[in-house]
């Protein structure tokens, strides 16, 4: 059995490769059952939360991620995000890999912000900003720098420090990112704008965004937590990653469904019609394009599949 750590995980797990897995397995589909979500007690703490995520292709894989996510891991200089991800044989039940869970939690989320970028954000969109500084962030700066030409890369977080050590952590991987503080300012000139954030309340506001701009909502995965607003819900044309996961636990859905904002009639398409060109995405040059998602199980394992096939394989050359 395989047992991938951390920087095994990130070399098995090219951008490239990995857009390409999560789009594949949108379009084919997997047997992927509701997921686990629990809240664990924290004493003197932020709740905790354990994931269980299940999924398989019949006869070919199985696998289950086990993710525990501990919000203030901070306090500790220690990630947010523990887990592995258990990758079986679908025709056995052997146990191929154990793939670290942190490693590809981060990157599938930030491919699958990519590739439904893909679809939705403008041919010509040269400008990202990243809200937040938290492990995501330079994930979704790679990620999103695949297949879009973006020459001015940003980041804002509430900790200006902190935003000034991502940015440099960035150049060190070769990306030219620019902290900033102002947010109204930065999210008004992004063509594409992606939150990674824990926050309760809303960080961008629709009145804000400019025509033409995505914007992608990857944090606040809990029905009580938003990073948009409901002007930028009424403004904008809404895809997600999968509609039973973005209209139950996702805040930036939830809410605006709950208060009349939006009706489930107003989510265009999820991602696995967009894959399959069920739906056209953008619809034109100023439509202002919002997703939302809250992973998926599949992501997953098309991730540890993929790191699984190319670290077999480079071991069998070797």
């Amino acid at each position: 059995m395989l047992v991938l750590n951390d920087k095994e995980t990130r070399a098995a797990l090219s951008y490239p490769a990995l857009i390409d897995a999560v789009e594949r397995m949108f379009q084919t589909g997997c047997v992927m059952p509701l997921r686990h979500h629990h809240e664990m007690e924290v004493p003197g703490e932020a709740a905790a939360t354990m994931l269980l995520m299940p999924a398989w292709t019949p006869g070919r894989y199985s696998g289950v991620k086990i993710l525990n996510l501990f919000p203030d891991n901070h306090l500790r200089a220690l990630p947010t995000i523990f887990g592995n991800y258990l990758l079986s044989s679908g025709s056995t039940g052997e146990m191929l890999a154990i793939v670290e869970g942190g490693e590809l939690t981060a990157r599938r989320t930030a491919a699958t912000s990519a590739l439904a970028a893909r679809h939705l954000a403008r041919a010509d969109a040269q400008e990202l900003l990243v809200v937040g500084t938290g492990r995501l962030s330079l994930n979704l700066i790679e990620a999103h720098c695949v297949h879009r030409p973006l020459t001015r890369l940003r980041l804002w977080g509430r900790d200006p420090d902190k935003a000034k050590e991502m940015a440099r952590q960035a150049k060190a991987l070769g990306l030219d990112v620019e902290p900033v503080n102002d947010l109204a300012a930065a999210a008004a000139s992004a063509d594409i704008i992606s939150c990674a954030t824990l926050s309760i309340d809303p960080l961008i506001r629709g009145e804000w965004l400019k025509p033409g701009a995505h914007l992608d909502l990857v944090g606040a995965f809990k029905p009580t937590m938003r990073e948009s607003d409901d002007t930028a819900a009424r403004r904008a044309k809404i895809f997600v990653d999968t509609r039973d996961g973005a209209m139950h636990e996702a805040g930036d859905i939830v809410i605006p469904l709950q208060n009349g904002t939006l009706s489930p009639a107003d989510i265009q398409a999820d991602l696995a019609e967009l894959v399959r060109k069920e739906h056209g995405g953008r619809q034109s040059p100023d439509d202002i394009t919002l997703f939302k998602s809250v992973g998926a199980a599949l992501e997953d394992l098309a991730g540890a599949i993929l790191a699984y096939e190319t670290m077999r394989d480079r071991n069998d050359r070797a």
